[in-house]
C-alpha cells in the first residue's frame, strides 16, 4: 500500500510517499512559504534533488504542485493517483475529541475544526489539507492522526489546571500535550528494546528540538507530559519561552506599554534559547558559544539542561521509578553535549553514561554505561512513519 503522508504547518507542507509493506521513503519534499512566492523542493526518480520558487497561494496550490511533481512523467515517482491508495495527515490538536486517529469525514472535520480556537496556527492548515486532498483524490481515503490523542490517558490530576473549575467545563481549559506521535513511536521502541512485558514499563521520552516536550509513559501510556493547552508550556525551546510565573505577562505589559498580543508574541517568537543568548535558537550555536565561554550562551545551554532535568525527575516520582530515558528529535538525537548535562543530574538513580557511544551517537544506540541501573537510548524519531502505519491499521 503506497501511502502519501501530509503534514501541513502554517506556511508549509511536507510530505512522504511510504511503501506501508516495507516501510520504505518512495518520494517526500517540502513546500516553503505558502501564501505568496513559495519554493518546492522534491526528490527525482534518479533519486536527485531538485528545488522551484513557484508562486503558491495557498495549501491547495501547494498539494497540486506536490501531485504535479510525484507523477511527473519524466521524473514523478509515481505513474498517476491511482497509486496512492491513502493519505495520513498529522492534525496537530484534537482536544478532547479524539483520543485515536480516524477517518476523515464531513463530521469529523467539523469536529477538527472545532478545536482550531485550541491551536488556531496549525488546525486551519491541517484543514487546508485535508480538504485539497479530497478535492484532488476524491476515491482516497483520507485519515487524521493527532499530535494530542496519545496523551489523552493522562489523568485528570496531570490535565487540569489549577484555575475554575468551569473554565474546564465550558472552554475545555487543560493540559493536552503534543508531540504525542513522536512521543508514541520511540516509547514503543524503547519497550522493544527493553524487552519487558509493556504493563511492566516506565519509559521517560525526551523530544528535544526547536519546540520540546518530555512525556512519562507507564506501561505505554502517556500519564504525563509537559506541555500544555498549547505548545507554549514545559521546558525553554528554540523561541518559547517555556512554562513562567503568568503574573511576568502583566508586568512586561505595564513595563512596555504594549498588549498582550505583543506579548504572546515574544513568549512564542523571541524567547527560550534564542532570548536568553542573544544568539540563536539553534542548539548548535549555542553549544558552540558554551565551548568558547561565551557567558549568555553559557545561561541558555544551562537553563535548557537544567530545566529537562527537573521535569524529568519529576516523572520518575509520577512512575515511582523509571526503566529508560530516552533521547530524541534534532537535538535528542544529535547532541552529546545536552544529553551528557542532563544525564549529569541522575547519579542518584544509579545512572551512568558510555562517554564513546554518546559522543559518537549517530543513530539508535543504547548510550548509558554496563553498569548503568537505569537504561539511556538515542532513538530516532520517525513521525511520518508513525502516520503511514496508522494510516494503513485504519484504512
Amino acid at each position: 500500500m503506497k501511502i502519501l503522508v501530509i503534514n501541513a504547518g502554517s506556511t508549509t507542507l511536507k510530505y512522504q510517499l511510504i511503501n506501508s509493506d516495507d516501510e520504505s521513503v518512495i518520494a517526500k519534499g517540502l513546500c516553503e512559504r505558502i501564501g505568496g512566492t513559495g519554493v518546492i523542493n522534491y526528490n527525482k526518480r534518479d533519486g536527485s534533488k531538485a528545488s522551484e520558487t513557484v508562486e503558491m497561494p495557498d495549501h491547495s496550490v501547494a498539494l497540486g504542485l506536490v501531485i504535479e511533481k510525484l507523477t511527473d512523467p519524466e521524473f514523478g515517482l509515481v505513474k498517476d493517483l491511482s497509486e496512492i491508495d491513502a493519505v495520513g495527515h498529522r492534525v496537530v490538536h484534537g482536544g478532547e475529541s479524539f483520543s485515536k486517529s480516524v477517518v476523515v469525514d464531513d463530521q469529523i472535520l467539523e469536529e477538527i475544526r472545532a478545536c482550531s480556537d485550541l491551536a488556531p496556527l496549525h488546525n486551519p492548515a491541517n484543514i487546508l489539507g485535508i480538504n485539497a486532498c479530497r478535492k484532488l483524490m476524491p476515491n482516497v481515503p483520507n485519515v487524521a492522526v493527532f499530535d494530542t490523542a496519545f496523551h489523552q490517558t493522562m489523568p485528570e490530576k496531570a490535565y487540569i489546571y489549577g484555575l475554575p473549575y468551569s473554565y474546564y467545563e465550558k472552554y475545555k481549559v487543560r493540559r493536552y500535550g503534543f508531540h504525542g506521535t513522536s512521543h508514541s513511536f520511540v516509547s514503543k521502541r524503547a519497550i522493544e528494546l527493553l524487552g519487558k512485558p509493556v504493563e511492566d514499563t516506565k519509559v521517560i521520552v525526551c523530544h528535544l528540538g526547536g519546540g520540546a516536550s518530555i512525556t512519562a509513559v507507564q506501561g505505554g501510556k502517556s500519564i504525563d507530559t509537559s506541555m500544555g493547552m498549547t505548545p507554549l508550556e514545559g521546558i525553554i525551546m528554540g523561541t518559547r519561552s517555556g512554562s513562567i510565573d503568568p503574573a511576568i505577562i502583566e508586568y512586561i505589559a505595564h513595563k512596555e506599554e504594549c498588549g498582550i498580543d505583543d506579548i504572546m508574541n515574544t513568549l512564542n517568537k523571541k524567547s527560550g534559547i534564542f532570548g536568553i543568548s542573544g544568539i540563536s535558537s539553534d542548539m548548535r550555536d549555542i553549544d558552540a558559544g558554551y565551548e568558547k565561554g561565551d557567558a549568555k550562551a553559557t545561561i541558555a545551554f544551562k537553563v535548557f539542561c537544567y530545566q529537562a532535568a527537573k521535569l524529568i525527575g519529576g516523572y520518575v516520582a509520577a512512575m515511582n521509578g523509571v526503566d529508560s530515558i530516552v533521547f530524541t528529535a534534532g537535538i535528542g538525537e544529535h547532541d552529546h553535549l545536552v544529553r551528557e548535562e542532563i544525564l549529569s543530574y541522575f547519579g542518584y538513580l544509579g545512572v551512568t553514561i558510555d562517554k564513546e557511544a554518546n559522543d559518537n551517537c549517530h543513530d539508535e544506540a543504547l548510550i548509558s554505561g554496563a553498569d548503568s541501573k537505569v537504561k539511556v537510548y538515542a532513538i530516532p524519531t520517525n513521525e511520518e512513519l508513525a502516520i503511514a502505519r496508522e494510516t494503513a491499521a485504519l484504512v
